[in-house]
């Protein structure tokens, strides 16, 4: 069963009966709190309080709005910015009404939920205290129906540590409440807390609360792998950069040299990459969640905190621009270049027809040419065209799939992609013409004299021609049934007929040489 399912049957369940004509709203509980200072009598009957970011929600709200707003107005960075010198506070307020935000699709945490199912059922009155700002805070409220009451930042002040804290012995009392929270900012709650409970936090801070507080339970959470981390950086799109040996191989270049830097540039637009992916399911956070199969990703599930994802784009940046150095200093240009494209795409590109799929061709072909870069060759204008044509059959085979994806499911068309649902013929009609056309392309430079010069027998090239003529139209088919993968590219390294026939293909190629 689905994390989202699960929470949807604890809302069901979470009323106790009898108790439906005692609810009463968020706003009214929390003023009827204000001035109390005695401690609950009973542990059992002592509120339980939780926070939002981190705690009940596997994500950061801040974060997620700020992107939110990036995605939709980039430009608006400024005003963030100015925003933030004015306070968090302010920051939060001007982020509080994203163009996107659906609760129902947040990653709730199941243990948090079962916390607090396990407390309603003991007569338990529970509230949600969180840094986020209250008119996001209220619609988390309003959708769950768990809550007695919330706590929450507002256009001056920002509900965070003492803050927080103050508030809740304000309306519990010293020791008068259980809270639940996750990191550093919780510790001024815990030491006012009767009793801690801690989820996702960094053993400095377990340290802390174990050393502030003495009644602390840790619940149960699963812990980010490097096989998590992987998912993340994509580390099996890193085939695709194996197109920075492609002039290696077309030009001959086999010494040492030209080998090593070939592999560096492998390597850097490897991590360069890696960051854009972080960087672009950041962005896309509200998308990849209701997607059929992205929703998966580690940073829409939850599986990664945002914060840490944040910090390993420019560390991931800085390692590529690293490794780009000991290389050539044209590769360094090229580098840069596909940074600021693919950085364009996913904030402004990727929403705009044919652009999008022009792009994604263009990234795959850059990378041709950072690999003529790395070993100081100029591009053959052949193999440029070929690439660019290849490639932007294969980006609109990617549109071609998504548009039959929902089709056959029925749904209205995409808010975040410049296509319509009914544009999917035309869509598949670009793409078999644009495959055609490289593999015209393909033939032009397998007859031009320039091959003459470069292969001792180019007349085996003209065998790879009919093999690349067949992939390319069973991947159009196959996207027709609606069996293609939502990535072609991926598709093509994990499918055994796929990789059989492109083989074959190099296989004529390197005997040509």
């Amino acid at each position: 069963m689905s994390e989202l399912r699960q929470e949807f049957e604890l809302r069901r369940d979470f009323l106790p009966t009898g108790q439906e004509d005692d609810w009463i709203s968020p706003r009214r509980t929390i003023s009827t709190l204000g001035g109390s200072s005695t401690p609950q009598s009973s542990d059992s009957l002592r509120p339980l309080v939780i926070d939002l970011d981190g705690t009940l929600v596997r994500s950061d709200l801040l974060i997620e709005t700020a992107f939110s707003e990036l995605r939709c107005r980039p430009f608006s960075i400024v005003d963030l910015v100015l925003a933030t010198c004015r306070g968090k506070a302010c920051l939060k307020h001007r982020l509080s009404t994203p163009a996107e935000f659906d609760p129902a699709i947040l990653p709730f945490d199941p243990e948090v939920l079962n916390l607090i199912h396990t407390a309603r059922e003991e007569g338990r009155q529970v509230y949600l205290a969180s840094a986020t700002h209250e008119r996001l805070v209220s619609r988390i409220s309003d959708h769950l129906g768990v809550f007695n009451g919330w706590f929450a930042t507002d256009e001056t002040t920002n509900c965070a540590a003492e803050v927080k804290a103050e508030k809740l012995v304000s309306a519990f009392g010293h020791g008068g409440f259980d809270y639940v929270g996750n990191d550093a900012s919780d510790l001024p709650v815990w030491r006012h807390a009767g009793k801690s409970y801690a989820i996702r936090t960094p053993v400095r801070v377990a340290r802390q609360l174990s050393r502030q507080c003495g009644n602390v339970e840790h619940l149960a959470h699963d812990k980010p792998t490097w096989r998590t981390w992987a998912r993340l950086l994509r580390v099996h799109q890193y085939v695709k950069n194996g197109l920075v040996f492609i002039p290696l191989l077309t030009n001959q270049l086999f010494d040492i040299h030209s080998l090593a830097n070939s592999a560096l540039a492998l390597v850097a637009f490897s991590l360069c990459a890696s960051s854009v992916y972080v960087l672009n399911d950041l962005v896309d956070l509200q998308d990849d969640r209701g997607h059929r199969s992205k929703c998966r990703r580690p940073l829409g599930c939850g599986d990664i905190p945002l914060s840490h994802a944040l910090m390993a784009i420019p560390v991931l940046l800085l390692l590529s621009f690293m490794v780009a150095l000991t290389i050539t200093p044209a590769f360094i240009l090229v580098l840069a270049g596909y940074f600021a494209l693919t950085t364009a795409y996913s904030f402004f590109l990727k929403r705009k027809m044919i652009l999008d799929v022009v792009t994604l061709a263009a990234l795959y072909t850059t990378r041709v040419v950072g690999g003529s870069a790395a070993i100081s060759v100029w591009p053959s204008p052949w193999l440029l065209a070929f690439m660019m044509s290849w490639f932007l059959s294969l980006a609109l085979v990617k549109r071609y799939t998504e548009l039959i994806s929902r089709r056959a499911a029925n749904l209205p068309d995409s808010k975040s992609r410049d296509y319509k649902n009914g544009d999917v013929g035309m869509i598949g009609a670009l793409a078999a013409g644009a495959g055609m056309n490289a593999l015209t392309l393909y033939a032009l430079y397998a007859a031009s004299d320039s091959v003459q010069d470069l292969y001792t027998r180019p007349g085996i090239l003209w065998l790879a021609g009919p093999i690349l003529a067949c992939w390319i139209a069973r991947i159009l088919l196959l996207a027709h049934r609606g069996l293609m993968h939502d990535d072609p590219v991926v598709f093509a390294i994990r499918d055994k007929v796929s990789l059989a026939t492109l083989g074959v293909a190099s296989v004529f190629v390197v005997a040509a040489l």
